[in-house]
């Protein structure tokens, strides 16, 4: 099992809208950088653990711990040209970018930015490196387990 860290924006996915979904299940669309797309598509596996993490807010952080719940599978929104992610590059034949269907294991406290930059052990995180902007990145296990810590769920 492998632990990522998937940014989503509340406005769009926040935990509470996951909460709300058939299932607690969403489909991870819109990832439109290569590297991040190849982490779901090469790497994740059902049963990974992720951090929800929000992002593009005012205070970015974790919101909750959900599970990769399907393989790779392409983006249906690359296809749709009303969609915000329509990619007219992109073909059914094919397809540029990947998905996978994430389900929510829990909600838990909301542990921000900030207080993950203060913790020592979560020093080398790649969401705490400056300049990083990746969407998906993945989680050392230790890094996982500070984070499970900090947020007072058991590892």
């Amino acid at each position: 099992m492998a632990y990522w860290l998937m940014k989503a924006e509340p406005d769009d996915v926040s935990i509470d809208d996951l909460a709300a979904m058939p299932g607690q299940t969403v489909g991870w669309y819109g990832v439109r950088n290569y590297q991040a797309r190849n982490f779901m598509r090469d790497q994740m596996r059902q049963g990974d653990q992720v951090l929800y993490y929000h992002s593009g807010c005012a205070v970015p952080g974790v919101a909750g711990i959900a599970e990769v719940c399907s393989g790779p599978y392409p983006d249906p929104t690359q296809f749709d040209p009303a969609h915000h992610y329509y990619d007219p590059k992109s073909t059914p034949a094919q397809p540029r970018w990947q998905q996978v269907d994430v389900r929510l294991v829990r909600k838990t406290r909301f542990l921000s930015l900030a207080d993950m930059r203060a913790a020592p052990a979560l020093d080398g995180m790649l969401v705490l490196a400056r300049g990083n902007r990746l969407s998906i990145t993945p989680v050392e296990p230790s890094h996982w387990r500070a984070v499970m810590a900090l947020l007072g769920e058991p590892a």
